[in-house]
C-alpha cells in the first residue's frame, strides 16, 4: 500500500515536470518584434534602386547633379517659369539658350501649350567642331530648323519615352527608346529627365539632334 501511495503522488508530478519542459520548448525560434508581428522571413524580395521608376514630375539622371540645388536655375525655379526662361537660369543650358535667342525662337517656346523639349548640354554642342556650329549660329533658318527638331507637341512621361516615335515641331521624325532610368532620344542619352516648367517637360540631353540623320 505504501509504493502504491508513492506512484500515485510521483506520477503526477512527472507529469507536470513534461509538461513545465514543453511549455519552455525551444528558444532557437525567432523571437516577436515588439509589435507582437513575427519578423519577416529571410527570403522576403527587396526593391532595389534599378527597378524603380521615375515618378511623375521628379527629375531623374546622372547629370541633375549640376543643376542649382536652389534658386532661378534650380528644379523648383524652372518648375515656375515657362520653358526657354526656365533654361535660360540654368546654367547647363547656357549655349542652347544663346542659340534659341538666336533663332527668335523664346515667345514660340514660351508661349507653347504643353510640349516636351529634348535640351542639349552645353557639353552637347561642344561636340559639334567650333567652324559647323559657328556657321549653324549664324545662319537663323538651318539653326531653327535644329532647334524645332528638339521639340515635340505633348508633355511626354518616361513610360512615353520607353517605345517612342513622335513628330516634331521641325516636321521630322525622332524616336525614343528606354525604361527604368535610362532613355536615348535618337542618338543621344537622357542625362537628366523629366524636368517640368510651367508649360513644358524637359529632357536634357548628350547630343545635339540633326534632322534627317
Amino acid at each position: 500500500m505504501i509504493k502504491n501511495k508513492r506512484l500515485t503522488v510521483v506520477l503526477p508530478l512527472l507529469a507536470l515536470a513534461v509538461s513545465l519542459t514543453a511549455c519552455g520548448g525551444d528558444n532557437t525560434g525567432a523571437a516577436p518584434s515588439a509589435s507582437g508581428a513575427a519578423p519577416a522571413p529571410s527570403g522576403t524580395p527587396t526593391v532595389t534602386d534599378s527597378a524603380v521608376e521615375p515618378v511623375a514630375d521628379t527629375p531623374f539622371g546622372t547629370a541633375c547633379s549640376a543643376v542649382p540645388s536652389s534658386g532661378e536655375g534650380s528644379f523648383t525655379g524652372m518648375a515656375d517659369d515657362p520653358v526657354a526662361t526656365a533654361a535660360s537660369n540654368n546654367p547647363v543650358l547656357s549655349t542652347l539658350v544663346a542659340a534659341v535667342q538666336k533663332a527668335g525662337l523664346v515667345d514660340t517656346l514660351n508661349s507653347a501649350d504643353g510640349i516636351t523639349v529634348f535640351a542639349p548640354t552645353n557639353d552637347a554642342f561642344a561636340k559639334i567642331d567650333k567652324k559647323t556650329l559657328d556657321k549653324v549660329l549664324a545662319d537663323k533658318e538651318a539653326l531653327t530648323g535644329i532647334l524645332s527638331y528638339h521639340v515635340v507637341a505633348g508633355r511626354k512621361t518616361p513610360a512615353d519615352l520607353a517605345s517612342g516615335s513622335f513628330t516634331t515641331l521641325q516636321g521630322g521624325k525622332i524616336t525614343t527608346a528606354g525604361s527604368g532610368q535610362d532613355y536615348t532620344v535618337g542618338d543621344a542619352k537622357v542625362v537628366c529627365g523629366n524636368v517640368p516648367t510651367r508649360n513644358a517637360t524637359v529632357y536634357i540631353i548628350d547630343t545635339v539632334l540633326m534632322p534627317g540623320k
